[in-house]
């Protein structure tokens, strides 16, 4: 898998996709003592929506059994040097926080003129980087397949885009995900751009989606969210009797790993209620009714593996990684690092690893979590994950069910700082002269994924018992259809 370069110091940041710079005296040089390398000073850049017409055309889509699938491409990281990293050659940050790929790979990649510092072509991976120092990494890019299932539009008007998101697609960019988002294909395929993320699902999970077409709306509605003035309504299908009468969760949770995205119940963790209410039973799985309260990460599946009924095919709550009780009452049996270390053997033995997220080079590489203390972007959550976070840190202001993996809003510094450690940068551009659909005719010589094959997932692989099917706020009210699996008659 690629990587990015290092990271981003002092706040600063090169302008993402639609940023404008301002327009500004140039500074004058200090005179250069004998030897001394110059660094140009940062970029000032105004946000603003992060994709464009550029962005939408790197690359084209193409359909195979049921899946969605993106031709690789090239693709540029970009980055400032991070703090920590000023006085450290290049080849060492390489050899210590980006190991996904081996220092061999690094210096081929100089010598085709892929390195580049400061708008130069890397010669030397020696150079010792000073502050302000400016990298751009050419990759090939590869992203996992998703559902061929079309983006339903539920509603369009002058404020508001409100989708049926199918499970399997990310809502944004982030994680080894970019054209294959809820963001990427309402832009390329309906035209539908610059919209404002309001709340998030998990990458699994389908159902009502809304973005808002300006600040202002977005603003509004997040207020709503805010004051917990939005009602959420969830659907899913469950292992076995689930009871009768109404069930109320209030089991704190904890983030074990922000990388795989994991949570369990546990005393330290964040507070939170969801309420239950079984709609059918066929003898053998119930369909049940969820109402979060608050918006905790995996909120709803955690609650549910607690209750002792955990989603049918949830991919993460339902294995036997947890044990013999697959997690019931909080009782596991294993430390974090056993339980994720189990819950990767148990997807990399059915080799669908690409479920999670992760690849198994991914699993070869750790960033140096002794520096975190130096980075704002790092938790003590992620230090305690045994495995690399590829993933955004996740935050439990919106949505009780969206995705570790896509919930770093787009237009934020801070957020586009932490996806430049976590492996994937959603600010971003295609490097000059490059274009996807030439990229995808040929493999490239340095590109470890043009040597790979993966099995494709199925489409039934793709799907998570969990569906999104009504928000409410003080103006509006959106409901998608119930899905085929939650009727009552459904059978597997």
């Amino acid at each position: 898998m690629a990587e990015p370069g290092p990271g981003p110091a002092g706040g600063e940041e090169e302008p993402g996709p639609g940023d404008k710079e301002e327009a500004a005296p140039a500074p004058k040089k200090r005179r250069l003592a004998a030897g001394e390398r110059y660094v140009p000073p940062p970029r000032k850049l105004s946000t603003g929506v992060s994709f464009g017409a550029a962005h939408f055309a790197e690359t084209s889509y193409y359909f195979e059994g049921g899946l969605r699938k993106v031709r690789p491409y090239y693709f540029d990281f970009r980055t400032y040097c991070k703090g920590r990293w000023v006085g450290r050659s290049l080849l060492h940050v390489f050899g210590t926080e980006f190991r996904a790929q081996p220092l061999a790979y690094y210096r081929a990649a100089a010598r085709a003129g892929r390195l580049r510092l400061n708008e130069e072509p890397v010669r030397d991976l020696d150079v010792v980087l000073k502050n302000n120092d400016f990298l751009r990494n050419t990759v090939h890019r590869h992203e996992p397949p998703v559902t061929a299932q079309p983006i339903q539009i539920l509603v369009e008007d002058n404020e508001m885009v409100v989708v049926d998101k199918p499970s399997s697609l990310p809502v944004h960019p982030c994680g080894r995900f970019r054209h294959n988002t809820v963001i990427f294909i309402l832009g390329k395929e309906h035209d539908l751009k610059e919209l404002h993320t309001i709340h998030r699902l998990d990458r699994m999970t389908s159902g009502v989606l809304m973005f808002a077409k300006t600040a202002e709306v977005s603003k509004r509605i997040d207020e709503q969210v805010r004051e917990r003035q939005l009602e959420k309504e969830y659907v899913c299908r469950v292992v076995g009797e689930f009871p009768e009468h109404e069930v109320v969760c209030e089991e704190p949770i904890l983030v074990v790993s922000y990388k795989v995205g994991v949570c369990r119940v546990d005393p330290k963790g964040k507070s939170c209620k969801t309420i239950f209410q079984r709609l059918s039973y066929n003898g053998k799985t119930s369909v049940v009714k969820c109402l979060p309260r608050t918006g905790r990460t995996h909120q709803i599946r955690v609650h549910l593996q607690y209750l002792g009924h955990p989603i049918v095919n949830d991919p993460i709550y339902n294995m036997e990684a947890w044990g013999p009780d697959r997690g019931k009452g909080g009782k596991i049996d294993k430390t974090d690092e056993e339980l994720l270390k189990a819950l990767v053997e148990e997807h990399r033995s059915k080799q669908s690893l690409d479920i999670l997220g992760i690849l198994e080079e991914d699993l070869n590489s750790s960033a140096e979590n002794k520096d975190c203390a130096n980075s704002s972007d790092c938790t003590k959550s992620a230090q305690a994950d045994p495995i690399n976070e590829n993933s955004c840190p996740a935050k439990d202001t919106k949505d009780p069910e969206r995705n570790d993996t896509a919930a770093c809003p787009l237009n934020s510094d801070t957020n586009l700082e932490m996806l430049e450690k976590n492996k994937e940068l959603a600010s971003c551009e295609i490097q000059d002269g490059q274009t996807g659909e030439k990229s995808s005719e040929e493999k490239d010589p340095l590109c470890v994924e043009c040597k790979i094959t993966r099995r494709d997932p199925s489409p039934k692989e793709l799907v998570m018992y969990l569906h999104a099917l009504r928000y409410k706020g003080a103006e509006f009210e959106y409901c998608s259809k119930m899905p085929e699996w939650a009727m009552e008659d459904w059978e597997e």
